[in-house]
């Protein structure tokens, strides 16, 4: 990874925001709307609480979402940190190009980050690694 990139949140895929952000509430976290993000096919609420981790939950739409192999092989668990930069194409052609990730899309804005730019990407010593630009 590069050393300019600032932590942004940990992404867990659940079968229910609902059930899972209860528990969440019940710690004093406060929790977004439950938005739809169709190019995704998931659904997403953050959760947040001064001096703790952002977290992002996603719940697939349906069987064909990005998240539900996922969620079919590992049930309810973290799977991606992401990661803030300031020039998201930069950073993911660093990451492929000169450090051998494989990305799973360019970046695409997303619903969810107020239209940023996001994008996922793997590398089997790592996992998933999110990217949400700046502005």
């Amino acid at each position: 990874m590069l050393s300019n990139f600032r932590f942004h949140h940990i992404g867990y895929v659940t079968d229910s925001i609902e059930h899972t952000a209860a528990l969440y509430l019940k710690a004093g976290y406060q929790a977004t709307s439950r938005i739809e993000d169709e190019i995704q096919g998931v659904y997403i609420c953050f959760l947040t609480k001064d001096g703790f981790p952002r977290i992002e939950l996603i719940e697939p739409v349906s069987e064909v979402s990005s998240v539900n192999k996922i969620l079919k092989k590992s049930g309810v668990a973290p799977y991606h940190v992401c990661y803030e930069v300031d020039d998201i194409n930069e950073a993911f052609d660093k990451l492929v190009d000169e450090q051998g990730y494989i990305p799973l899309f360019r970046p695409v804005e997303a619903i969810a980050l107020d239209n940023k730019l996001i994008c996922y990407l793997y590398k089997k010593e790592i996992g998933f690694i999110e990217l949400v630009n700046k502005d």
